[in-house]
């Protein structure tokens, strides 16, 4: 789903709501992950299959699943971070159990030399229609 459709979709569900619930969602808001990932560089390539894999069936069957980022440090081919936002908690705990997020963390734990996940506030969200 690209990003013009996805904001298209948020403005039609926020828009039609009075004030006062578009205030409470704001303060609620989507749930935002970023983790950051280093690879064993020798299994880069089966890393990389294995999550695209993961990313693209998310993004296809979890509509709760609002963006999927994944970008490397330049230079650094095998330092991953990743920028997730989820609709709701909901959404977030629901990707977490689904057959395809449960295959991939089977599929590259052994791939995966360090992990560190941070949780989010959300401070402020902005984007640009393409």
């Amino acid at each position: 789903m690209g990003l013009k459709r996805l904001l298209i979709i948020a403005a039609s569900i926020i828009a039609p709501l009075p004030v006062q619930q578009v205030v409470a969602q704001e303060a609620k808001g989507p749930v935002i992950r970023i983790a950051e990932l280093e690879i064993d560089p020798a299994q880069m390539a089966a890393y990389s299959a294995a999550v695209k894999e993961e990313m693209e069936e998310s993004m296809r069957v979890e509509p709760g699943v609002l963006a999927l980022y994944a970008v490397s440090i330049k230079g650094q081919p095998h330092h991953l971070r990743f920028f997730e936002m989820y609709a709701d908690q909901a959404a977030y705990e629901s990707h977490r159990e689904s057959p395809h997020f449960r295959k991939y963390v089977e599929t590259t734990k052994d791939m995966i030399t360090s992990r560190k996940l941070l949780e989010t506030d959300n401070f402020q969200l902005s984007a640009k229609l393409l």
